[in-house]
C-alpha cells in the first residue's frame, strides 16, 4: 500500500518524466492574486502565465501544491471533521500546459498515470466532459472508455471562468466508482451528491476567452489546468473511504490520541480528526509568515487554532497540546516541505503561547454557552446577541459557537449575529467620525482613473519636474489652493509611506507659489503630498519642480538598509524562523518587528550589533536588481508575507561573504525583496546602535536601534555622561566601573558602621550602658526609649537587649521624627509564657497606633505619637502581669 507521500513523489516523477518542470509549492499566502485570503488551488501561483502577462522559461510544470480553505468564497471549515472529505488544509497534485501541449496530450497523460503507474482498475472508473465538447468525449473513447462510462454535463459543473470575464473553458472530469453497495448515482444524475461515485481527477481546458457581451474567442494560447487532491486519491490508492484513515492523517490523529489518553477511535473520534486537519492548517500558515491576530489572515488563523483548541478541551486536556504533535507533523511532511522544520520553533512556540491563552477564557465562554442554552426551550437556537457576547468578550467566532452547538443539535440566529455585529460596526463608524478622518477615501480612487497612478522616480533622483494633475482641500478637488493642501502630480521622486519606510518631505515649487511637503502617502497608485503652500498659490495643470529634502531622506535611508542587515544577523543569530512582521523606518529611529517567541539576551543583542557594524565596515555596494518574483525567491531573496507584488520585483543585495559563511545565494549576505529606496554602500549608513528588544504582539519580538548621526549622537552623549562621572569621581573613565564599585563597597561599609554607632548610642553607650531590668512575676523585662533611630534598627536592638538578658522579655519604643516605632522581643525559653506580638500591640495602642505583627520572639508595630512612649511601657507591663 503506498504511502501519501510516495503517491505524491509518484505524481512528481510521471510528468517530470514527460518533460514538466517540477516547480515548488507557493506559500499559502498569494503573492500575485490579492482577491484570494489563501492560496486553494495549484493554478494560483501560474495565473499570470494562463493570461500571458508573465514568461516563464518552461512551458509545462507540475507541482505538489500546499492548500487552504477555510475562509472567504472557499471555506469549509464547518464540515472539518464531520466528513469524509473536508479539510481546511489539503494538497492539490496538478500538471500545467502554459501553450504547450492540449487536450490530445492532457487526457492520455491522465489516463496513463492512473491507470498504470496508480494501477486503478479501468472498469471502475467514468469520465465527464462538457456537453458541447465533441473533442475531448472522441479522445476519451480513443484512449479506452466505453462511450457509455462518458457522461455528457451541460451545467458550470464542467466549465471554468476565472472571472465574468477572461479565460474560460470547457472541464473534464474522472469519477471512480465504489460500488452499489455505496448509496449515490454518476454525476449528472439525482443521486449524485451520495457517495458511491467520487471525482478524483479534474482537467481544464482554458481555450476561451469571454467578453462583457457573453460572447467567446479563442485564446491565441491554449493552455491545460489540471487538479487532483492528495488525499482524496490517497484514501482511493490505501482502500479507504474517508481520507481521515490514510496513513498520514492516521499517524496524525494517533498523535492526538496519544496525546489526550484518549481512543483515536472512540466516542471522541471527530475531536481527534479536527485536530488533525487544523494542525496542518495552522502549523502551515505560520511556516508562511501568518500570526494569529484579530483581523484578516491572522484572524483564520486563531478561528481554526481555536476550533482545534476546542476539541481538545472536550477530550479532556487540561493543558496545551497542540504544541506537542508538531513533530508528528514533520516527521509526516518535513521531507517534502522543509519550511515546516525550519519554523518548527516557531510553530510549537505559536501554538502553545495561543493555546494557554485561550484556555483562560474556554471554560468561561462554555459557561456562558450553557447559561444561555439553559433559558431556551429544548432545540431552539441560540439567539444572536448571546453568540455575539460570546465573540466580542471571550473571542468565541461564530463557526466555534455553531461547532459546539451542532453537538447538541442546535442552531444559532445568525441574522440576530449580523444585527448585533452591524450595530458594533456603526458604533466604530460613528466614532471614526468624530475623531475628524471624515475625508471620503474614493476621491483617490477617483483621481486614479481619471488621471492614472502617480509613476515613482525617487529611486534614480530626488529632484524633477512634473504636472499638478489634482489639489484636494477638505476632501474636494479644486482648481487652485493656499494653505493647507494635498497635491498630486503625474511624477515625482517623493517616496510615499510603504513597507515601513515613511513618507518623503521637501518642497514643491511653481511659477506662482512654493508648498512645503510635510508628507507622502499613497491611495490607489496616487501618491498624496501632503503639503502647506507658504508662498504665493498654486493650480492645477501647472508645471511643479519638485525636491525632496535630501538630509532626511539620506537618514530614512540609511535606517531602511540597516533593517536589511538586522533582519540576516537577526536570522543567523536566532533562527531561519525569523521573519520581519513590519517595520518603521523613519529619520532618526528604526524599529523592525520580527516572528520570535521571547526576549533577546544581552549576549545576543550584542551579537546582532557587532555582525551589523562588520557588514557597514565592509562598506560593500548595495544592489538592486529587478526580477520575477519566481526568479528572486529562486535566487533566495526574502520576501514580506502578506505583501503583493507584481510581475517584477526589486531586489536588494547587500554585504558580501567571505570565507564559508551562508548566504542566500552563497555569495550575498543580505537578499531581500524590497520597493523602498537604500543607500548606495553599507558604509553610508555609519553606525549601527541597538537600544534593544520588546515586546511588540503574540510572538513577535521589536528591535529598535540607531545609525548614522542618530547613532553618533547617541554614543557622544553617552561618552559626555561618562565623562562627567569620571570628572565628579576624579579618575579616568577607563577606571569609573571600578571606582563606582568601590565607593558602594566603601558607602555600604560606612553605613553599617553608622547604623551600629547609632544603635549603640541609642542604647545608652555600649553594652555596659542603658536601663537594668527589672521583675515582673519572675519574669525579667527591659524596656528602653530610644531617639535617633529609624524602625529597621530596632531588631537590632532587640537581639542586643536580649542577649544582655539572657531569659526574659525586651521592648524598644523609637521617636522615628515625628512618628512611633516600637518592638518587642522574647527569648525562646520564654515565648511559651508571654508573645511579643501581644506585648507589640498593646504599646501600639497606647502610640495611637493600631495592630503590629511578627513572631512569639520578635514583633514590631508603628504609631503615630512618639511622645506617649511611657505609656506604652506600662502598658506593655500591664499585658506581662496579667499574662503571668
Amino acid at each position: 500500500m503506498p504511502s501519501l507521500n510516495e503517491i505524491r513523489s509518484t505524481f512528481l516523477n510521471f510528468f517530470e518524466r514527460n518533460g514538466h518542470r517540477v516547480v515548488d509549492s507557493s506559500p499559502l499566502v498569494p503573492r500575485n492574486d490579492p482577491t484570494l485570503m489563501f492560496t486553494n488551488s495549484g493554478m494560483v501561483q501560474f495565473k499570470n502565465c494562463f493570461t500571458g502577462l508573465e514568461k516563464r522559461d518552461y512551458v509545462r510544470a507540475t507541482t505538489a501544491q500546499k492548500c487552504v480553505r477555510a475562509g472567504g468564497k472557499h471555506n469549509d471549515l464547518d464540515n472539518v471533521g464531520y466528513t469524509a472529505r473536508h479539510h481546511t488544509f489539503f494538497e492539490m497534485l496538478g500538471n500545467f500546459s502554459f501553450g504547450d501541449y492540449f487536450k490530445t496530450e492532457a487526457i492520455p497523460f491522465a489516463w496513463e498515470l492512473i491507470t498504470k503507474d496508480f494501477g486503478i482498475d479501468p472498469k471502475r472508473l467514468l469520465t465527464t466532459v462538457y456537453h458541447t465538447d465533441d473533442e475531448a468525449f472522441e479522445i476519451w473513447k480513443k484512449v479506452g472508455v466505453p462511450e457509455d462510462r462518458i457522461i455528457r454535463i451541460a451545467t458550470s459543473d464542467n466549465f471554468w471562468q476565472m472571472g465574468p470575464t477572461g479565460p474560460c473553458g470547457p472541464c473534464t472530469e474522472i469519477f471512480y466508482d465504489h460500488g452499489d453497495h455505496i448509496w449515490g448515482g454518476p454525476p449528472g444524475s439525482a443521486e449524485e451528491d451520495g457517495d458511491r461515485f467520487i471525482e478524483i481527477w479534474n482537467v481544464v481546458f482554458m481555450q476561451n476567452e469571454q467578453f462583457e457581451d457573453g460572447s467567446m474567442r479563442a485564446l491565441d494560447m491554449q493552455s491545460i489546468d489540471t487538479g487532483m487532491g492528495l488525499e482524496r486519491i490517497g484514501a482511493l490508492l490505501q482502500g479507504k473511504h474517508d481520507n481521515y484513515d490514510t496513513d498520514l492523517m492516521r499517524a496524525l490523529i494517533e498523535a492526538s490520541a496519544n496525546a489526550t489518553s484518549q481512543d483515536p477511535d472512540g466516542p471522541g473520534n471527530v475531536h481527534h480528526r479536527v485536530i488533525a486537519d487544523h494542525l496542518r492548517s495552522t502549523s502551515f500558515l505560520i511556516a508562511d509568515g501568518v500570526m494569529p491576530s484579530n483581523d484578516g489572515r491572522g484572524y483564520v488563523l486563531r478561528r481554526i487554532m481555536r476550533r482545534a483548541m476546542r476539541h481538545a478541551h472536550l477530550l479532556g486536556a487540561k493543558d496545551p497540546v497542540m504544541h506537542k504533535l508538531v513533530p508528528a507533523l514533520v516527521r509526516q511532511m518535513g521531507a517534502a516541505y522543509p519550511e515546516l522544520g525550519r519554523a518548527q520553533a516557531l510553530i510549537e512556540e505559536t501554538l502553545k503561547l495561543e493555546e494557554t491563552r485561550f484556555k483562560t477564557t474556554l471554560d468561561r465562554g462554555l459557561k456562558l454557552l450553557d447559561d444561555e442554552l439553559a433559558k431556551l426551550p429544548e432545540g431552539a437556537a441560540l439567539p444572536g446577541e448571546a453568540a455575539f457576547k460570546l465573540y466580542d468578550t471571550y473571542g468565541f467566532p461564530l463557526d466555534l459557537t455553531q461547532d459546539a452547538l451542532r453537538e447538541k443539535s442546535r442552531e444559532v440566529d445568525t441574522s440576530g449575529f449580523d444585527a448585533a455585529m452591524a450595530e458594533q460596526k456603526a458604533k466604530a463608524r460613528a466614532a471614526w467620525a468624530g475623531s475628524g478622518e471624515t475625508q471620503d477615501a474614493t476621491i483617490w480612487y477617483d483621481i486614479a482613473e481619471e488621471k492614472g497612478v502617480t509613476e515613482f522616480l525617487g529611486y534614480d533622483t530626488e529632484e524633477a519636474e512634473g504636472q499638478i494633475v489634482a489639489l484636494v482641500v477638505d476632501g474636494a478637488d479644486v482648481a487652485s489652493a493656499k494653505g493647507e493642501v494635498q497635491i498630486v502630480v503625474n511624477q515625482t521622486p517623493f517616496y510615499a509611506e510603504s513597507g515601513g519606510q515613511v513618507g518623503d518631505a521637501g518642497f514643491i515649487r511653481t511659477e506662482t507659489g512654493l508648498a512645503m511637503v510635510r508628507d507622502t502617502k499613497k491611495v490607489a497608485g496616487v501618491f498624496i503630498h501632503l503639503a502647506d503652500v507658504t508662498e504665493g498659490e498654486i493650480s492645477r495643470g501647472q508645471p511643479a519642480k519638485l525636491e525632496v529634502d535630501h538630509r532626511r531622506r539620506s537618514a530614512i535611508r540609511a535606517n531602511h538598509s540597516a533593517t536589511h542587515l538586522l533582519h540576516e544577523a537577526l536570522r543567523r543569530a536566532l533562527g531561519d524562523h525569523v521573519a520581519q512582521k513590519g517595520s518603521l523606518n523613519a529619520e532618526d529611529r528604526l524599529r523592525f518587528d520580527f516572528s520570535h517567541a521571547k526576549s533577546m539576551s544581552a549576549e545576543e543583542i550584542a551579537q546582532v550589533e557587532a555582525e551589523v557594524n562588520e557588514f557597514i565596515r565592509q562598506n560593500s555596494p548595495v544592489d538592486t536588481r529587478i526580477m520575477t518574483p519566481d526568479d528572486a525567491r529562486a535566487l533566495g531573496a526574502q520576501a514580506l508575507f502578506g505583501e503583493k507584488y507584481g510581475d517584477e520585483v526589486r531586489v536588494v543585495s547587500m554585504g558580501e561573504l567571505l570565507g564559508s559563511g551562508k548566504g542566500a545565494d552563497g555569495k550575498t549576505y543580505s537578499l531581500e525583496l524590497c520597493g523602498g529606496t537604500h543607500v548606495k554602500r553599507t558604509g553610508d549608513i555609519g553606525a549601527f546602535v541597538a537600544l534593544g528588544d520588546s515586546a511588540s504582539s503574540a510572538g513577535v519580538r521589536r528591535f529598535e536601534a540607531l545609525t548614522g548621526q542618530a547613532a553618533l549622537d547617541h554614543l557622544n552623549a553617552q561618552n559626555a555622561r561618562l565623562q562627567e562621572v569620571a570628572a565628579t569621581l576624579k579618575t579616568s573613565a577607563a577606571e569609573v566601573a571600578d571606582r563606582v564599585k568601590a565607593l558602594a563597597d566603601e558607602r555600604k561599609a560606612l553605613a553599617n558602621e553608622v547604623a551600629q554607632l547609632r544603635r549603640e548610642l541609642a542604647m545608652g553607650g555600649g553594652a555596659s550602658g542603658g536601663p537594668e531590668a527589672i521583675d515582673i512575676n519572675g519574669l525579667k523585662f527591659i524596656a528602653q526609649v530610644v531617639s535617633g533611630v529609624t524602625g529597621k534598627d530596632l531588631p537590632p536592638l532587640v537581639d542586643e537587649l536580649k542577649a544582655r538578658i539572657g531569659s526574659g522579655a525586651v521592648l524598644v519604643v523609637a521617636d522615628t521624627g515625628g512618628k512611633a516605632a516600637v518592638a518587642a522581643g522574647v527569648t525562646a525559653d520564654k515565648t511559651g509564657v508571654i508573645s511579643a506580638v501581644d506585648m507589640v500591640k498593646a504599646a501600639a495602642a497606647a502610640l495611637g497606633g493600631k495592630g503590629g505583627g511578627g513572631r512569639p520572639d520578635m514583633a514590631q508595630a508603628g504609631g503615630a505619637d512618639p511622645s506617649k512612649a511611657d505609656e506604652a511601657v506600662a502598658a506593655v507591663k500591664a499585658v506581662i502581669a496579667g499574662e503571668l
